[in-house]
């Protein structure tokens, strides 16, 4: 068996206030995209901070390709709910914001920005400042920054949840016509149980905190996807599934 793109290997986090995450493996292919369900306060995010080094964990370990990357920084991309793109910035001034904080940016970090936003369906947007874009929009431009770090492991953390469920649906066909195309390796946190079946190769679902592993449920319905997908028994199937452990965990919880 080929090794992982990425190993959670057994990790747990306390705070002061109790464990959030507990015992945690997962194992994620390279190209994957494996979604993460769970209640609120479940520890997804926690994870997430773990894996792109932000925080360390009270136990366990993350590699990357075999090697323990656990506490270091830089080896992935990471996309937040809210875009955060700086106002007194253009589309390209956006993407590029990575470089900059690196400390320079270099005509080829522009060349780069100005094609990926071309390439993504903003090429007519390159100078337009985020005031002018539509909600959908200021999501591509986030994407688009995180892609430029040049990582192929990405972390977004329920990246559509603000959007309107007509632009959210949208913003899913787009992301999986991208990721085809890039082939990067994801994670995604979501609460939206149709998106993470729509998007995702597995759905691994966590319980309440501190959060554990429920169940890591494959996805079989073949790619490219189309909006047929969300009703085919398949898809109906998986989802009640998913909500029937999400209702049992919901309220799981263990006292500190």
């Amino acid at each position: 068996m080929a090794e992982p793109r990425l190993r959670i290997d057994d990790v747990s986090c306390a705070f002061d206030h109790g464990n959030v995450i507990e015992s945690i493996d997962l194992d994620v292919g390279r190209g994957e995209f494996v979604s993460i369900v769970g209640p609120s306060g479940s520890g997804k995010s926690t994870l997430f901070n773990i894996v792109s080094g932000l925080i360390r964990p009270t136990a366990g370990r993350v590699l990357l390709d075999g090697q323990d990357v656990t506490g270091e920084r830089g080896h992935v991309g990471y996309m937040l709910q809210k875009d955060l793109l700086l106002p007194w910035r253009t589309v390209v001034g956006n993407i590029v914001l990575g470089a900059a904080l690196r400390g320079s940016v270099k005509r080829a970090d522009r060349v780069r920005a100005a094609e990926l936003a071309t390439r993504y369906g903003l090429g007519e947007f390159l100078n337009h400042y985020p005031r002018a874009l539509s909600g959908g929009m200021r999501q591509r431009v986030a994407f688009m920054r995180t892609l430029a770090l040049e990582s192929d492991l990405l972390l977004l953390d329920e990246p559509f949840g603000a959007l309107d469920a007509q632009t959210r649906l949208e913003m899913q066909m787009w992301l999986l016509s991208v990721c085809q195309d890039v082939g990067a390796t994801i994670l995604f946190i979501t609460h939206d149980v149709d998106e993470a079946i729509f998007l995702s190769d597995r759905v691994v679902v966590f319980t309440g905190r501190p959060g554990r592993i429920a169940a890591d449920l494959p996805i079989r319905t073949p790619r490219p996807r189309g909006l047929d997908d969300l009703t085919t028994p398949e898809f109906i199937e998986r989802k009640r599934e998913a909500l029937a452990l999400l209702h049992r965990h919901e309220y799981t919880r263990t006292e500190a």
